[in-house]
């Protein structure tokens, strides 16, 4: 229609004004994009930083911003100077922009919890999540094929292989190591933690896109020598991510909430009242609703421990830690303990030894305890620097982790990360001695293991 604006804008407290097309407010008043309003982005921080009340529909809007900042910038520099460099059309921008507005559509609520971290469910991201999701049967599905669109945006999301049938950079920009995902969630996880950490958003105007390749790539180099300033600043951005990862995304408090949920979870799926598929259209609230309305149908131990952790968890009853078996003092067990209480089968492992625990404590001092094993998978949330960068002396982009010997702080992250890894066992009281027969008994089960936790 003549004279319709493009755009409309919306206020975003990180960002300011973000501007969006009517295709993507046609999008956004989806039921599958509206449900995540409700899904805490942080899923249950706000135990721990009480303003970290945002959400994935908040994060969804601002990555899409991002986005479009990383494409200007592409073809800024196209413009200015496009030997071995190829521009974004506006038609490939369209897409692109689609694909970061849903691309955190598959979360389920403390997802990372259910399934990044216990392992319960399928990855949020597997192409399974992504073609149900995205599929004909959704009002997002049907919206996204009514704008031909659909098989692209899936194509960027979950592809089946490398040679997805879509340029390279579509997918990096929305979801490389250095990308909107991550650019928006740094930001914006700062803003509601209240922690004083910035990453300069002018990071964005460092990408190009390879011509050869159709990688995405930060250019590193400027007559012939390495531009330290813009390295220094990526290395930054990944540094502020291990940063959040110590102190937020793997906070112990954080940590024991997300343990007590999974704890749930794996309850009614064993009493057979609930199975994967019904987590898939919760929001926060309304999963609690919904495991405590099913335990109903459970049998009485199973709605007892049910009811008691959702109760705890309301009034902020965390869980304390009995056992703490950190990666540096368990390199060599590692493995073994991911294997049992992690890969495929690890939940059923995880109930054994949570009940031989339990029963155990019983006998031993007559008291009825709850207990969480937590087993986190062996890379957890690692990332390694794989954004790729023109460097100095060699020929074409290549990830940036290839030059971790000339970084010598990416080779630390690394292993920083890796030491992140702890190995939990949880249990509902915070009587010292209690969480001291507790951490007895659960280092006889976990033999070889070392803890290197003091309880009371």
């Amino acid at each position: 229609m003549a004279g319709r604006k493009k755009y409309s804008v919306m206020r975003d407290p990180v960002h300011g004004d973000v501007y969006l097309t009517h295709e993507e407010l046609t999008i956004l008043d989806t039921r599958e994009m509206q449900r995540l309003r409700g899904v805490k982005q942080l899923g249950t921080a706000h135990l721990v930083y009480p303003g970290a009340l945002h959400t994935r529909f908040d994060h969804s809007i601002g990555a899409l911003h991002v986005t479009q900042a990383i494409i200007d910038a592409v073809n800024l520099s196209f413009e200015l100077n496009p030997a071995g460099l190829i521009g974004v059309s506006e038609e490939e921008a369209r897409v692109i922009r689609i694909a970061a507005l849903v691309h955190d559509i598959t979360h389920i609520p403390f997802g990372h919890n259910i399934e990044d971290q216990d392992g319960i469910f399928e990855r949020h991201d597997s192409r399974y999540r992504f073609e149900r999701m995205l599929g004909p049967s959704t009002e997002v599905g049907k919206v996204l094929a009514q704008l031909g669109v659909a098989a692209d945006v899936l194509s960027i999301l979950a592809p089946i292989s490398a040679d997805s049938g879509v340029p390279p950079y579509w997918s990096q920009i929305v979801g490389g190591t250095v990308a909107a995902d991550i650019l928006d969630y740094l930001a914006r996880d700062a803003y509601f933690t209240g922690l004083r950490l910035m990453v300069d958003p002018r990071v964005t105007s460092y990408f190009k896109v390879d011509r050869q390749t159709g990688n995405l790539f930060i250019d590193l180099t400027k007559h012939d020598l390495l531009r330290e300033d813009i390295l220094s600043e990526i290395v930054r951005m990944l540094e502020a991510r291990y940063y959040f990862s110590e102190r937020v995304y793997y906070h112990h408090a954080k940590v024991a909430a997300g343990a007590m949920l999974a704890r749930a979870v794996q309850v009614a799926l064993k009493a057979g009242v609930v199975q994967e598929s019904d987590f898939y259209d919760q929001t926060d609230s309304s999963v609690v609703d919904l495991l405590e309305r099913r335990s109903a149908n459970a049998d009485a131990k199973a709605r007892a421990d049910v009811n008691e952790i959702l109760d705890a968890l309301r009034s902020r009853r965390l869980w304390k830690r009995a056992c703490v078996f950190p990666r540096y003092e368990n390199e060599d067990v590692q493995e073994s303990l991911v294997t049992r209480f992690f890969a495929e089968g690890g939940a059923a492992q995880r109930a054994e030894v949570e009940d031989r625990i339990r029963d155990l404590v019983r006998f031993a001092t007559g008291r009825e305890l709850r207990v969480a094993v937590y087993c986190p998978a062996k890379r957890m949330q690692l990332k390694e620097a794989r954004t790729h960068v023109r460097w100095p002396g060699r020929t074409g982009v290549h990830p940036l982790s290839e030059f971790s010997a000339e970084v010598p702080r990416l080779a630390d992250l690394e292993r920083s990360y890796r030491n992140l890894w702890k190995f939990y066992v949880f249990a509902d009281t915070a009587d010292p001695a209690l969480l001291r027969k507790v951490q007895e008994i659960a280092k006889q089960e976990l033999e070889g293991a070392t803890n290197a936790y003091t309880t009371g």
